[in-house]
């Protein structure tokens, strides 16, 4: 038996069949198959037997899928993941007007770090899904409206990674972010500095938590807003 010995064959469609579109291949010394409910689905997955097959990948005798998909894949965890659990780590202990600044603070920079995706909602809505939401552990037990779920849902897709806070150009989105108002005017020089607090301690939350190296936090310690123009 030859576990790099992969074969794989063209799609059929058996119309009598509840998943009519079946991707067969031969692997490890067997006739495999699986099939599915979609032409586009069948594709997707027989591309990958193709690539896996192309490397040279081992598969596995008992599924006929190569050994690494059975691998555990890393968790990825979010910015806004993070957030919302900084959030609630923070919440219980907070005075009584710091749960707003927080809030305005992640909410500002959130939608920043994100991937660049169709259907972005509009700057306001994610603002207000976020403060009036994900960063309100009182309220986020709630009922969702459409437009909430909306901003929310997009959100999870396209955040990015905490890792790439490492990356200096993201810091810079962010910092940016800080510095200008949901109308485009720039905002207070102690505006800045109170919310870029706030994003200074989550960051140093996920250090803490080994989601980063340590050393990455200073970068926001050490910048001055610019100041306020009269």
């Amino acid at each position: 038996m030859d576990v790099f010995d992969v074969r794989v064959y063209g799609i059929r469609r058996r119309p009598d069949r509840r998943r009519p579109f079946e991707v067969r291949w031969h692997a490890a010394g067997r006739a495999r198959s699986r099939s599915f409910l979609t032409r586009g689905l069948a594709d997707s997955y027989r591309a990958e037997l193709v690539r896996a097959a192309r490397k040279g990948l081992e598969f596995d005798p008992a599924t006929g899928e190569p050994v690494l998909w059975a691998a555990p894949q890393p968790v990825t965890i979010t910015w806004y993941q993070h957030a919302v659990a900084y959030v609630d780590m923070k919440w219980p202990h907070l005075a009584p007007h710091s749960p707003a600044s927080m809030a305005e603070a992640l909410a500002t920079v959130t939608p920043e770090l994100t991937r660049p995706t169709a259907r972005k909602p509009p700057a306001r809505s994610l603002r207000a899904a976020l403060y009036g939401h994900a960063f309100n552990p009182q309220r986020r037990s709630g009922t969702l409206g459409p437009a909430t779920g909306k901003a929310l849902a997009w959100l999870e897709r396209a955040s990015l990674p905490i890792q790439q806070m490492q990356d200096p150009r993201v810091i810079r989105l962010a910092l940016d972010a800080l510095a200008v108002r949901l109308d485009g005017h720039p905002a207070a020089a102690n505006t800045i500095a109170r919310k870029r607090a706030v994003i200074y301690n989550a960051l140093a939350y996920a250090a803490e938590l080994g989601l980063l190296p340590s050393n990455r936090s200073p970068r926001w310690a050490g910048r001055r807003p610019p100041p306020t123009p009269q």
